[in-house]
């Protein structure tokens, strides 16, 4: 069994309060990518879950697939840790703010209700994935959402209009934690721009959603590479240019697969991991 697990870019990202536990509370906007990564199961017969995956920079002992099989297991009584073999196949960089591993658990988590027929509901998957991390419950649902809370309140919006996707990870990653240490020690909180960008989604032309673009961790100067991305991505005449979650990773939105392609190239002679993809639905 295989399934694609879909990366995902913010549109827009504001953090808006934190909770008494520490966990800061936001409202983004979300938007499925074709940048993909694949991840497969089958039944190995004997032991625990074992997770393969082809990049090894991610560690098999943190790795979310086997936290989604673990807390599955624990939810629904099946055996989601045992006998099993997960491979992963990463497209999709780390350290970017793409939700690489929300994808893979979320396709585990979508792989295991299948493999057993357990017939739950998706409302009930996403309570499960949200176990694993904040980002799991919108890649379970995919296509376009507004994200509240720490990612567990989901809200259909309208979906981005056809366009071409370029996204460019830099030499360098970020972690979420030190993004948000640099954020909380920004004096000056950048300005909120969510209800900004849902009214352009809401209006469906795409120059105006690339002008509404925003992201509370670029504002706060998580990332200055980031920034220099993004003004490149302008310079080809992107809609709009932005980072994605907590960073590294810049992504522009283009009309013309012509403009898309040639931003591609010349970014990604000096940055590997660029691409070029597209919005996809649920």
């Amino acid at each position: 069994m295989e399934i694609l697990a879909p990366a995902k870019i913010n549109l827009s990202l504001d953090v808006v309060g934190r909770r008494a536990d520490g966990y800061h509370l936001l409202r983004t906007v979300m938007q499925s990518i074709s940048l993909c990564d694949t991840v497969s199961l089958s039944a190995s017969g004997q032991g625990k879950a074992e997770v393969f995956c082809d990049d090894k920079s991610v560690s098999p002992g943190e790795n979310t697939v086997l936290r989604a099989a673990q807390a599955f297991s624990e939810e629904t009584g099946l055996r989601g840790n045992d006998g099993l073999r997960f491979t992963v196949r990463k497209r999709i960089p780390t350290q970017a703010g793409l939700g690489g591993g929300s994808a893979d658990a979320a396709a585990a988590l979508k792989l295991l209700n299948t493999f057993y027929g357990a017939g739950i509901s998706e409302e009930r998957l996403r309570r499960i994935g949200l176990m694993v991390g904040a980002d799991v419950p919108f890649c379970l649902m995919g296509g376009t959402a507004l994200a509240e809370g720490i990612g567990e309140k989901l809200q259909k919006v309208p979906s981005l209009p056809p366009c071409e996707i370029v996204v460019c990870r830099p030499k360098t990653g970020v972690c979420t934690g030190r993004a948000y240490e640099i954020f909380d020690g920004c004096r000056a909180k950048p300005p909120v721009g969510t209800d900004g960008l849902l009214k352009a989604l809401h209006a469906g032309r795409l120059n105006e959603i690339g002008k509404c673009l925003s992201n509370a961790f670029a504002h706060a100067g998580v990332s200055s590479e980031t920034g220099r991305i993004c003004g490149v991505m302008m310079g080809f005449h992107a809609a709009g240019a932005s980072m994605t979650g907590s960073g590294s990773a810049a992504f522009g939105l283009f009309d013309g697969k012509e403009k898309a392609l040639a931003c591609r190239e010349f970014l990604a002679a000096r940055y590997p991991s660029t691409f070029c993809c597209e919005p996809v639905s649920e």
